[in-house]
């Protein structure tokens, strides 16, 4: 399962702190997913951000 918990605050300076934050997310996040529902999520992220970009 995909857990829905909210993003971390990221500081405007974008520190190593910030990269260990995220990391933690998403770890929290995709813990107990399945194989299959990890893929799924990051098809999901991957076609979002090809939207917001224009990729193809």
């Amino acid at each position: 399962m995909i857990h829905d918990i909210p993003k971390p605050k990221i500081s405007d300076m974008f520190t190593v702190e910030d990269i260990h934050k995220i990391r933690e997310w998403n770890y929290e996040r995709t813990k107990d997913a399945t194989t299959e529902e990890f893929l799924a999520d990051i098809r999901r992220r991957a076609d979002e951000v090809r939207k917001k970009y224009n990729l193809k």
